[in-house]
């Protein structure tokens, strides 16, 4: 009798981990995330190391949104590296056009001095912002951005921050356009601003 439990409970643990390797999908609570409203409003006001940013301040311009941190290990760079490359492949004319805003939103390690510092390390154009906890979490909801600190085992208790990896377009009149997904070529990057631009 024992046996024939013990060989239901193998069945069902085996059945239920092949089920969760299958439909498993690490990047399901983003996609879960409502989309922002067309009608929703987009602008913010946060800090930077020069003083405060403003969305509005940019009207004119086609402006790249971006929400992550300094201390991103991997995700982060990449994605800033791809925006940078898509940027120098624009003609002078329309890089001028163009401004991009890193939100970091880990305000509790990422000074708006140390911002600074990351953001133009990728390109003289990104400018790296931050804000209250509150502040960014209402921010982040109205774009339809996905964040969340994680724990992880290190000797100093640390943590790291799993966020959307999107870059988000915000039109030259305040309106969010579309979005650039993460991984998107230089290439892909310079189409998407160009088709803004017009």
């Amino acid at each position: 009798m024992s046996e024939r439990i013990l060989l239901s409970v193998v069945i069902f643990l085996t059945t239920l981990l092949v089920g969760l390797a299958f439909f498993w999908d690490p990047e399901l609570p983003e996609r879960m995330m409502p989309k922002p409203a067309i009608a929703a409003s987009v602008d913010f006001t946060l800090t930077s190391a020069d003083g405060p940013v403003s969305l509005k301040d940019y009207r004119g311009k086609l402006v790249l949104v971006y929400f992550g941190y300094a201390y991103c290990p991997d995700i982060c760079p990449t994605s800033l590296a791809s925006t940078a490359a898509g940027i120098n492949l624009l003609t002078a004319e329309e890089a001028a056009q163009v401004a991009v805003i890193f939100i970091s939103v880990d305000p509790e390690r990422d000074t708006p001095a140390h911002l600074k510092e990351y953001a133009r390390f990728f390109h003289p154009v990104i400018i790296g912002v931050t804000g209250t906890p509150e502040n960014l979490a209402e921010i982040a909801k109205r774009y339809g951005a996905f964040y969340a600190r994680q724990k992880v085992e290190t000797a100093g208790g640390g943590y790291v921050v799993d966020h959307t990896a999107d870059t988000y377009v915000v039109g030259r009149t305040g309106q969010l356009l579309t979005r650039i997904p993460h991984g998107a070529t230089a290439d892909l990057v310079a189409k998407e601003i160009r088709q803004g631009l017009k």
